[in-house]
């Protein structure tokens, strides 16, 4: 009988250290657990009310409840109270105010205990896998993930990534992107909130946030950090800007983020869709910044007001629906990734009307996209 018990010990240890494994739980969180639900189902069945430890020994799987008394001169609660006398005949050497374990196990306690305890065990291994489960996204938030689209409910989409179930809501899905059951994508760790049910993770596929990391992931440079990624300005499904800057000036921030024919960026617009992306080049220089933000389009002059952050950008007359963009667009991303309000005038417009008092030209020499307007000749 012994035996078999001791057999069956051994086969409880190894099921908890499969069950560790297969949820990725730790083994003390796990014993813990089961200690805790013996205790309760010890003072639940045997309507005791005694100060009670249980232990399982984690080689061969016994369990052992122990009544914990404290040691006094005069015993006036015998259940949480021994007498010196008495306590020095289970453990020789113990003192006034030490406390001695007495073991109170009942023969019969296994079987009463594993039924009783089950629902117990249960539900702290939920409360275990919850939390391993927050940590490790709560650990990655503001990182892209890849899920397979499991369902669709009331137009969340829930994606299974890794061991768990994330939700991508409709406000942070792009317009246009059709996802079924069994598809694959990536998206953004938006925020990880804990629930009643366990943690719950939200992605987002149109966050900036989102666009910064495919750019970080595809440009070796930014993860080497010889290029910074300075802003990003994003209408997702439409267009976007991001602006970087290089620290070292052999490494040309714009032309490593396209990379060679274009492969760079490719990855990256691939993943977009049909959004539009433009990379410009950061500068500390608020006019050049100004001008390059405003890409495609090319720039005669910038004029500023360091005030209150207001610039008039003159450009091409043929440039200036390319400038604004459609529905205002691009010069709307523009002035979202620099701070400044920006005001585009044509080149005729500008000459018809007067540089506001409280705004001064500035050089943008250094642009990349910077023109000079063909001046008319005087008539003979």
């Amino acid at each position: 009988m012994a035996g078999r018990r001791k057999k069956e010990n051994l086969s409880l240890i190894d099921a908890l250290a499969d069950l560790c494994a297969e949820k990725e739980i730790s083994p003390d969180v796990l014993f813990d657990a089961v200690e805790s639900a013996l205790k309760f189902a010890y003072k639940k069945n045997f309507n005791k009310d005694d100060n009670v430890e249980v232990e399982i020994n984690r080689d061969d799987g016994s369990f052992h409840v122990f009544a914990l008394k404290s040691v006094v001169e005069t015993v006036e609660d015998p259940v949480i109270e021994i007498s010196l006398e008495d306590a020095q005949k289970i453990s020789p050497g113990c003192e006034i105010d030490d406390v001695v374990e007495i073991e109170v196990t009942p023969k019969n306690f296994g079987r009463i205990a594993a039924q009783a305890a089950k629902q117990f065990v249960v539900q702290k291994l939920r409360e275990a896998e919850r939390g391993v489960i927050y940590d490790e996204f709560s650990n990655r938030d503001s990182d892209i993930v890849k899920g397979r689209v499991l369902r669709e409910e009331d137009g969340n989409l829930i994606v299974e990534v890794g061991k768990t179930e994330a939700i991508l809501v409709p406000s942070e899905q792009v317009a246009g992107e059709d996802f079924q059951p069994g598809d694959m994508l990536r998206a953004y760790i938006a925020e990880v909130k804990k629930g009643g049910k366990g943690p719950q993770v939200y992605l987002s596929r149109t966050h900036p946030a989102f666009l910064r990391r495919l750019v970080e992931i595809e440009v070796p440079e930014i993860q080497e950090g010889i290029i910074e990624i300075r802003g990003v300005a994003r209408e997702a499904g439409a267009r976007s800007k991001v602006a970087v800057m290089s620290k070292d000036p052999n490494v040309d921030a714009v032309g490593s983020c396209i990379g060679q024919r274009g492969v760079r960026i490719q990855s990256i617009m691939d993943e977009l869709g049909d959004e539009k992306l433009d990379i410009v080049e950061w500068s500390p220089k608020p006019g050049v910044y100004i001008a390059n933000a405003l890409s495609p389009s090319k720039i005669i002059s910038v004029a500023v007001s360091d005030e209150d952050k207001n610039c008039r950008v003159v450009v091409p007359d043929n440039q200036l629906s390319l400038a604004i963009g459609k529905e205002g667009q691009n010069a709307r991303l523009a002035a979202k990734l620099t701070g400044w309000k920006i005001d585009i005038k044509s080149f005729k417009q500008s000459q018809e009307d007067l540089l506001p008092y409280d705004m001064h030209e500035v050089d943008i020499s250094d642009a990349m996209a910077v023109v000079k307007p063909r001046q008319k000749k005087a008539k003979r």
